[in-house]
């Protein structure tokens, strides 16, 4: 069926591009190298975020969760299949990231690039920062990048094709992105922009957009289901997002945080305009506006620079398809082999900002050297001894031996009855992890999701707290004594100096209080 777009024509015939699968295979296997030697011989724990996507795994309820579920599966298969240590948990990162690579080589391929374009497209995923680091943390950040990435894939052989079944799959790609993050919702926005504004517009006429649209929250409902059963908690962590880290982040900032990328900044930038403004690839134009609308609109909401991510494999596809046809004499060859050599220079230099290999004294010699306040700037502006990334891998394994200490001190019958209360996921996720092997129950937290999985059923007698000040306790319990202090240097402010307190005899009990945490961050 013809979406009354024209047919595509002065574009090569992708189907007789070969795809060069042995450079593409190579490089996919490097990236894979990377990550795996990392996650298995690297200096640093598992990230804050990581304890909460395996604690919301535990805690698994489909269709009543305040965030997409889809980390949170993919938890609780990992540690099922593979176990919990850092390599297993941060497999599917790893090979999810690979696949974003292959689909930037398949998107060139299917733009009429040939070796070269294939083979660059694929290294600015392989030689970037931004997917070095996504491919290496579990969190939802390569959930999104992968799925954005194989739903452009998808628009694009709409470009190749008048198969409109290539909906579907872009339809099954927005469905499982609406079930990792709800940032799918600004890419769909994009991409009826893109359609509007190009010569697709009249796709909108047959039902094929309209089923993908359908696959789309069908696939994603237990994200929608599960906002509309808890009050929509989104509201408030966009609230509280936009007001500690969005608001801080101006278009200025947000562009000048994209040269980070080095020059795939350039490349992708070359790709948009191909895209944009090149007769060759006009049938590609509805790909080129997505992605600009997706840039602008992720710069109108405030988001972080990162946020803009899953475009640019596409983009990097696309000016790799320029730079590999470019026809200068004397100059081609030069730009083209420069734009290689550049890609590959980046990423030997700053390799160690995109995968956690150095050991923090000597990764603080390192940013001393690279001069670059930007890389241990946090989302709330401060500037801390190493990326916040890092700094949030260090020290938790230490903080739950401490409270086990501290907890193992308590007489039995006051271990029978004591609660674990921490002041954030991260702190209650690792007593979590680590703790069951030392003997320590589940904690609680007053903050965020772990709010939603309740205070339990002790009334908080004797309650271990840790990650509080003085002043947050008095005025809740009768005593409040200090117990036990954990620092670490490189954490990031909140967690550098601790002290763990033992509390007892609450003034209310911890189910008369917790209502009144509801939201608290």
């Amino acid at each position: 069926m013809n979406d009354g777009s024209p047919v595509p024509v002065s574009h090569p015939d992708s189907a007789r591009v070969p795809l060069a699968i042995g450079i593409i295979g190579s490089l996919a296997a490097i990236k894979l190298a990377l990550h795996f030697s990392t996650n298995l011989f690297g200096p640093y724990e598992f990230h804050r975020d990581e304890f909460l996507y395996m604690a919301m795994g535990e805690h698994l309820r489909l269709w009543s969760m305040d965030f997409p579920p889809a980390i949170a599966l993919i938890s609780e298969l990992e540690r099922g299949l593979l176990g919990d240590s850092i390599f297993a948990i941060r497999l599917f990162p790893a090979v999810l990231s690979t696949l974003i690579l292959v689909l930037a080589a398949a998107v060139a391929r299917d733009l009429g690039g040939g070796r070269y374009a294939q083979a660059l497209a694929a290294l600015c995923v392989l030689a970037n920062t931004l997917f070095l680091r996504s491919g290496n943390l579990f969190q939802p950040v390569v959930l999104d990048q992968l799925w954005w990435t194989l739903a452009l894939f998808a628009i694009v052989k709409l470009g190749t094709s008048e198969n409109q079944r290539w909906w579907i799959l872009f339809g099954t790609a927005c469905g499982f992105g609406l079930l990792s993050k709800f940032s799918m919702l600004v890419f769909g926005l994009a991409t009826l922009i893109g359609l509007l504004v190009s010569k697709r517009r009249r796709a909108l006429l047959t039902p094929w957009p309209w089923y993908g649209a359908l696959i789309a929250f069908a696939i994603g409902s237990p994200s929608f289901v599960g906002q509309i059963r808890l009050g929509f908690p989104i509201i408030d962590q966009m609230g509280d997002l936009q007001n500690a880290q969005l608001a801080r982040v101006t278009a200025g900032e947000f562009l000048r945080r994209q040269l980070m990328w080095g020059p795939g900044a350039i490349i992708a930038t070359a790709g948009l305009v191909t895209l944009l403004a090149t007769r060759k690839l006009r049938p590609f134009r509805i790909v080129g506006w997505t992605c600009l609308a997706a840039f602008v609109l992720l710069i109108a909401l405030h988001g972080k620079p990162y946020y803009a991510g899953p475009i640019y494999p596409t983009l990097f596809a696309a000016g790799a398809v320029f730079l590999g046809e470019l026809r200068v004499p004397r100059w081609s060859p030069m730009l083209r082999w420069t734009a290689v050599a550049a890609t590959a220079a980046y990423v030997m230099v700053l390799l160690p900002l995109g995968l956690p290999i150095l050991a923090p004294p000597v990764m603080e010699e390192y940013l001393a050297r690279l001069g670059s306040r930007t890389a241990v700037t946090t989302n709330v502006g401060a500037v801390e001894r190493l990326p916040q990334d890092y700094a949030d891998m260090l020290g938790w394994e230490a903080q739950v031996d401490s409270i086990a200490s501290v907890y193992h001190s308590l007489a039995p019958e006051e271990q029978q009855e004591a609660v674990l209360l921490a002041s954030n996921y991260g702190e209650a996720g690792a007593i979590d992890f680590y703790g069951p092997e030392i003997g320590l129950p589940n904690a609680i937290a007053i903050v965020g999701t772990y709010w939603f999985f309740g205070p339990g059923d002790k009334a908080g007698n004797v309650t271990i707290a840790h990650g509080f000040t003085l002043d947050d306790l008095d005025g809740r319990f009768e005593s409040v004594t200090p117990a036990r202090r954990v620092t670490n240097p490189y954490a990031v402010a909140e967690q550098r100096d601790l002290t763990i307190f033992v509390c007892r005899n609450p003034y209310r009990t911890l189910q008369e209080m917790w209502p009144s945490f509801e939201g608290e961050q």
